[in-house]
């Protein structure tokens, strides 16, 4: 007798995505006084604060309300670290920092970078996590990740395949290195957009660096 082959489906987790919101948070928190966005943990409490209701509208199924929190909390995160990098970046021919301090402030931000938009691809893409775990087998969206391109006949295909936030996070990490996408293809302007926006970031974070250590020489 056969057993079946069929794949059963479960919507992802998001307990990942939840612990990059925190730790976002909490390396902001580490920053220097003269980086920081307001008081040193004001972005802890309005992340915690916020984080409440976003939890809450998810379980209790109010979708709508979950997506323009998460809005909020990343807005909130993103002009925190905009506000970080320029502070940097305009304090460097000042050498107000220490060249430790200097590489751990860039190193923070450079992983709250990938932190961040990480966790924008996964809340924008394809309606947002809501509307991909409600139909199984990701096939359209921003980007194409290789398992949305593999056939039938192929070992590893799975046509409930979906994306969930690790997925965003790798792509996230290959914007912030290599300043490319490498093996997914983005597809919308919206897309591209925040990936270029990442990929200066990153490169003004490392301008930084490479601009210090040289004046060190």
């Amino acid at each position: 007798m056969k057993t079946s082959s069929v794949e059963t489906y479960a919507p992802a987790p998001r307990w990942t995505a939840i612990f990059a919101l925190i730790a976002v948070s909490v390396l902001y928190a580490g920053l220097p006084e003269r980086l920081l966005f307001g008081p040193r943990y004001f972005l802890v409490i309005v992340i915690a604060l916020l984080s409440l209701p976003t939890i809450w509208s998810h379980r209790a199924g109010r979708h709508d309300i979950n997506q323009i929190l998460g809005y909020i909390v990343l807005g909130i995160e993103t002009i925190g670290l905009v506000t970080s990098v320029t502070l940097l970046v305009s304090g460097l021919a000042t050498h107000r920092d220490a060249p430790l301090q200097l590489l751990k402030s860039a190193g923070v931000l450079w992983l709250s970078n990938i932190l961040i938009f990480a966790l924008w691809y996964w809340r924008l893409d394809a309606g947002g996590p809501h509307r991909r775990a409600a139909k199984p087998g990701h096939r359209e969206g921003a980007f194409q990740f290789p398992q949305m391109a593999l056939s039938k006949g192929d070992a590893n295909y799975n046509a409930n395949w979906s994306p969930d936030f690790i997925d965003y996070l790798f792509l996230a990490f290959n914007s912030s290195t290599a300043l490319s996408p490498t093996d997914t293809a983005v597809f919308s302007r919206w897309a591209k957009i925040l990936m270029m926006l990442q990929a200066l970031i990153s490169l003004s974070l490392i301008a930084v660096l490479a601009a210090r250590a040289v004046n060190e020489l």
